[in-house]
């Protein structure tokens, strides 16, 4: 059957989204490197590529401003959970382990997505979601390599789970803003609640916001503090969070997060060609099992459901609730 164009696009903005969101790592990596903290890399990342979409978004409401009223608690908590949580998390996770393993742990988001359904909404997992849960966690385990001498560190393991369950929060609120709000302002304005709280409590000193501008490594290379943070906001930000909120619009929630498995598999490429990071043997089997399983996860999510699962129809469009 050929694929509506609406699903084509839907796709391509997914997998954008995907490669675009895999080289922030890397870039945040030289930073760290250099002594930013990861929350200073994060306001800084949030923090301009809200400011570069805020005409956009603007322009975009106008006539729609009781849109925007209505989904302030929404844009809100998106911006504390799916942006600040889920970045500050994976930042900190990066300066402990290499960034394929930190981003394969924040994948284990997608079966907390699961648990939600299942614990929140009543949607008991089927053979197909529970095989692959067990999967993603056998493939923790490799990742983790505990009976190896790989020595993760456990605080960045701690962190990478924290980015996971950021990265719940993400899928599930794309998928469940009133699709009368624009993508471009749900990005700015989760963006600027982002930023605006890192800074908050890094004024009170709550959180450490320690930056440098001078030289730093990157590619082997020295280069301008520059340069990471330009790619940051506006590569692995602005094209990132549009692509992925506008994706997630047309393919739902769930078909969204299924795409996005390949964010893995670029970000260990990258990090590979970039830093010359590349997992153990045995936590790329434990990789495999984890993309595998949630991969299982999202094509249960995808079937139909069962007549006595069936859902009333709905106008609106799909979502995790």
């Amino acid at each position: 059957m050929r694929q509506p164009p609406a699903a084509g696009l839907g796709l391509g903005l997914a997998l954008l989204s995907a490669v675009t969101f895999a080289t922030s790592g890397t870039f945040a990596r030289s930073l760290i490197d250099a002594g930013w903290s990861a929350e200073a890399a994060v306001a800084a990342r949030v923090g301009i590529a809200a400011l570069v979409v805020a005409i956009p978004a603007a322009l975009s409401l106008r006539g729609k401003w009781d849109v925007l009223r209505r989904n302030l608690a929404a844009i809100g908590v998106f911006g504390l959970l799916g942006v600040a949580t889920a970045q500050v998390c994976f930042f900190n996770a990066v300066r402990y382990l290499p960034v394929g393993v930190a981003l394969l742990l924040e994948y284990l988001g997608i079966i907390l997505v699961v648990g939600w359904m299942w614990l929140v909404h009543g949607h008991r997992p089927r053979r197909l979601t529970v095989a692959g849960s067990v999967a993603a966690i056998a493939g923790l385990f490799f990742v983790l390599d505990l009976t190896g001498t790989t020595g993760l560190d456990p605080v960045g393991v701690l962190w990478g789970l924290g980015a996971a369950v950021g990265l719940a929060g993400y899928f599930v609120l794309a998928g469940r803003v009133d699709a009368g709000l624009p993508s471009v302002a749900m990005a700015s304005g989760g963006m600027a609640v982002g930023a605006a709280v890192l800074l908050l409590l890094g004024a009170v000193g709550a959180l450490p916001l320690r930056a440098t501008f001078g030289e730093v490594t990157f590619a082997g290379q020295r280069t301008s503090w520059l340069l990471p943070i330009v790619g940051l906001s506006l590569v692995a930000a602005v094209v990132a969070y549009l692509a992925g909120i506008a994706g997630t619009r047309i393919l739902g929630a769930r078909l969204s997060s299924f795409v996005g498995l390949t964010e893995v598999m670029f970000a260990v490429l990258i990090a590979w060609l970039v830093l010359g990071e590349l997992p153990t043997v045995v936590q790329l089997f434990g990789g495999a099992l984890i993309v595998a399983g949630v991969a299982l996860v999202r094509v249960d999510e995808l079937r139909a459901p069962r007549p006595e699962e069936r859902p009333e129809p709905r106008p609106t469009e799909p979502s995790l609730s």
